[in-house]
């Protein structure tokens, strides 16, 4: 039996290498778990199959690890290392024999109560091959996925069509010694270490391949089929004065057009066309804090992803990744203008469905909508959307759109009974693919829809664009959420009629600005972000290249020794690599004369380079403020620092949706500032060093928020000349300011004019109370007056003589 054994391990093992390609995560085991191939060590598996044994030592032979083929010596007994919970269903009939499981765990447990020892490690693989989630009612295509606990049989042929896409996870090896040490029957102990495993196997195939897919017929009908879309139709039939079938007809085509029609064999093909892709674009992706992803699905949280959007790449970037990360690609809310031929149909299989701009006038859209989005979270799908609603075309983030949050939160109210959890995700590139197109629009010029030629055009133009950072934030748990800011929201779950509860609105804003903040944590320094905040502020936006390289220096040291958040990354490259990377990119110039090197931006990128500073502008703004006040007055105080800065954060908080100010955010700061050798302390008397090089360090950090304060200063500049001044003229005159004062000393930032921003400032004012408005119109508060004082000392004089004039003109 024995030698038996040994030839149906050696044949499965060649045919595993003639047929099977194995993904495996993570992609360095040893080091993710501490794990030490010299311990005792065992493997458990869902399935005790020999194809998965073949494939696993395989994969445990390349990453240096003990072969599941091996017996293991523990104590005086050898064990198999390899242990299969389950057996797979005979040819003919539907009962299998149980496997040797249970006993090898007893006689691990029964080791560990009899020796003490602590360093057996029992490591859970989940394998899987193929990650089709399968059908809700399975069919024919059942017999080559691996949907289903297959036969030997059928094994060998879900081998032969998906051991190329073969799966291999490793996880945490278990712990147990929180097992062994429970005051509970020993005899239950395997039972409870195997039961253990299978809730954690379902997990892990739940995260990677999602639930189970109704065919589309079974969406539509079950959908058709619910209370709120009967009752939708019947309104409708009413409204429009027609029948009942022509209103359930005009909602079988809503249907169609918004739902997804998700096909894991699409997701493959678009799999193998994206890695060729971002190989052609990319020098790399760098995705960070992905360990918080599988701590979600390891506790069975329900995930919505809520990136920032600043391309369409993001749809394929981010889907990308999580893919590769072994979970499975969300369903996508994609805007109706990208659903047309032959985008549409394939963003469709890969999981998007769409959604018009608005809902307003249209009853029957709306509840299909809604329906259809809570259905998604009652059968468990992964959601992603973008909570600024377009791509930002400044390199700012967008105020949040509420309509999506807001339906996930009433879909909720539904009763689902999983844990939602929604992860803000930053996306930040070296190069936006459409920067050009969105420097036309705010230039005023009309938005071009999307279309194929767009599509043959992009694809025409590929270029090396650098590389692409994606970085994943805090999760926020919205059942916890709720618990903390609204204790009562439990009573209002009803599982079908959800009417809107009086707390959804605050509570929706309040989170989907709390997303945002989240985002803007998680901010990626990279080599054109850091070069644009350097050469932007200064003349002719070209510096010396020594010069160039000691500044990029002090920032990079900044961020990572006092860095805004501790889910903000920065590259690990010298300064000197980031440059010749940078240089390669084509976007800057290099100068050369007698004295050496001038780096410089291209002159067609000066205005654009704004978007990339945009991208990381807030986690200068308040060592910028600091190094602003320190270069003006060369001698202050900490005390004085820190007022500054509580003064002026609210402001910034709100604008770049930044977190609650730090106590020691500011004495970290010039923590750093004195590690450098910019500063020195004398008690809490803080001096400049008496340093040519070091008043230009500052001086540049300190330019970095000119604009921000030139716009400040305008808005309330108008607000403290005049009595009162109506809101419309405030913002009208202020961007006529805005627009005189870019003429005058050539600011070309696009956000600096833009009436959006000025009106999103001055409401910013109102809510901190800054402002208030009479009969006449606003008026400062005595808190605006000290703020504007501030202006006063921060700005150049010639730039606030600028300003002065004008208003005093107008106000007089």
């Amino acid at each position: 039996m024995r030698i038996f054994n040994y030839c149906l391990n050696v044949l499965s093992a060649g045919f595993s290498r003639l047929f099977v390609k194995s993904k495996v995560l993570p992609e360095n085991p040893i080091e993710q778990y501490n794990l030490n191939p010299e311990f005792p060590t065992f493997y458990i598996v869902r399935l005790n199959s020999r194809f998965d044994l073949a494939a696993l030592a395989h994969v445990c032979k390349k990453h240096g690890l003990p072969s599941p083929t091996d017996e293991q010596v523990l104590g005086n007994q050898s064990l198999e290392r390899f242990i299969g919970i389950k057996n797979p269903p005979p040819l003919f009939g539907d009962e299998a024999k149980s496997t040797s499981a249970l006993a090898q765990g007893k006689q691990i447990i029964d080791h560990l109560l009899k020796s003490g020892q602590k360093n057996v490690q029992v490591v859970p693989v989940t394998i899987l091959w193929g990650r089709d989630p399968g059908k809700e009612k399975p069919g024919v295509r059942t017999l080559i996925t691996h949907s289903l606990t297959p036969s030997w049989f059928r094994k060998f042929f879900v081998v032969l069509f998906s051991g190329r896409d073969n799966f291999i996870r490793f996880s945490q090896p278990l712990d147990l010694s929180l097992l062994v040490n429970e005051k509970a029957d020993v005899s239950e102990l395997p039972h409870k270490l195997l039961r253990v495993a299978l809730v954690h196997f379902k997990r892990q195939k739940l995260a990677a391949t999602g639930p189970k897919m109704p065919s589309r017929e079974q969406l539509f009908n079950s959908l058709l089929a619910s209370p709120t879309i009967k009752k939708a139709i019947q309104e409708e039939a009413k409204s429009k004065n027609i029948s009942q079938e022509q209103a359930r007809q005009n909602a079988l085509k809503l249907l169609d057009e918004i739902a997804a029609n998700y096909s894991e064999a699409m997701i493959r093909v678009a799999e193998r066309f994206l890695t060729w892709l971002w190989n052609k674009l990319y020098n790399g992706i760098d995705i960070k804090h992905t360990e918080q992803l599988h701590e979600l699905t390891n506790k069975g949280h329900e995930i919505i992803y809520m990136p920032c959007h600043r391309s369409h790449m993001d749809y394929l970037l981010l889907t990308y990744s999580i893919y590769h990360l072994g979970l499975v690609p969300p369903h996508i809310a994609a805007g109706i203008n990208l659903n047309f031929f032959p985008a549409g149909g394939i963003f469709r299989r890969s999981g998007a469905f769409f959604i018009r701009r608005s809902f307003a006038g249209n009853k029957l859209y709306s509840a299909i909508f809604k329906e259809y989005l809570s259905q998604l979270f009652i059968k468990g799908y992964s959601v992603k959307f973008y909570t600024e609603g377009g791509r930002s075309r400044t390199g700012r983030l967008l105020p949040p759109k509420t309509g999506m949050l807001s339906m996930t939160l009433q879909a909720m109210l539904r009763g689902i009974d999983r844990p939602i959890s929604i992860v803000p995700v930053y996306i930040g590139y070296e190069h936006v693919m459409e920067i050009n197109t969105y420097l036309k629009e705010l230039d005023g010029k009309d938005k071009k829809g999307e279309s194929i030629f767009g599509i043959f055009k992009a694809i025409k133009n590929l270029k090396n664009y650098g590389r692409g950072n994606l970085n994943f934030g805090d999760p926020i748990s919205i059942n916890q959420y709720l618990n903390d800011n609204q204790p009562d929201w439990r009573d209002s779950i009803h599982p079908t009629d959800v009417q809107k509860p009086q707390w959804l609105g605050s509570q929706v804003t309040k989170l989907a600005d709390q997303v945002m903040v989240k985002i803007n944590n998680a901010a990626a320094l990279n080599a054109v972000n850091l070069l644009a905040m350097i050469l932007l502020v200064n003349d002719k936006q070209a510096l010396s290249k020594p010069k160039l390289l000691a500044q990029l220096d002090f920032y990079l040291r900044l961020q990572r020794d006092a860095s805004y958040s501790d889910k903000v990354t920065a590259p690990d490259e010298t300064p000197e690599q980031l440059l010749t990377h940078a240089l390669k990119l084509n976007k800057f110039e290099v100068i050369s004369d007698e004295f050496g090197e001038i780096i410089t931006i291209s002159d067609k990128e000066k205005v654009l380079f704004n978007y990339y500073r945009n991208n990381i502008l807030h986690l200068f703004a308040v060592p910028s403020l600091i190094a602003l006040h320190l270069f003006k007055q060369h001698t202050t105080t900490i005390q004085q620092c820190q007022e500054l800065v509580k003064t002026f954060y609210p402001l910034f908080a709100k604008e770049w949706y930044l977190q609650p100010l730090d106590e020691n955010y500011v004495t970290r700061i010039l923590a750093n500032f004195a590690d450098q050798n910019l500063i020195e302390f004398d008690g809490d008397n803080i001096h400049i060093t008496n340093s040519n090089d070091c008043l230009a360090k500052l001086e540049m950090l300190g330019r970095a928020l000119s604009f921000t304060l030139q716009r400040y200063a305008i808005v309330i500049g108008f607000i403290q000349t005049n009595d009162a001044i109506a809101k419309d003229e405030l913002e009208r005159e202020s961007q006529v300011l805005a627009q005189r004062l870019g003429t005058l000393h050539g600011i070309k930032t696009p956000e600096f004019f833009d009436k959006k921003v000025l009106v999103s400032f001055i409401d910013n004012l109102r809510e901190q109370s800054l402002i208030t408005e009479c009969d006449k119109g606003l008026i400062g508060s005595t808190q605006l007056c000290k703020t504007y004082t501030h202006l006063k000392a921060l700005l150049p004089a010639r730039v606030w003589q600028s300003i002065s004039d004008i208003v005093q003109s107008q106000s007089n």
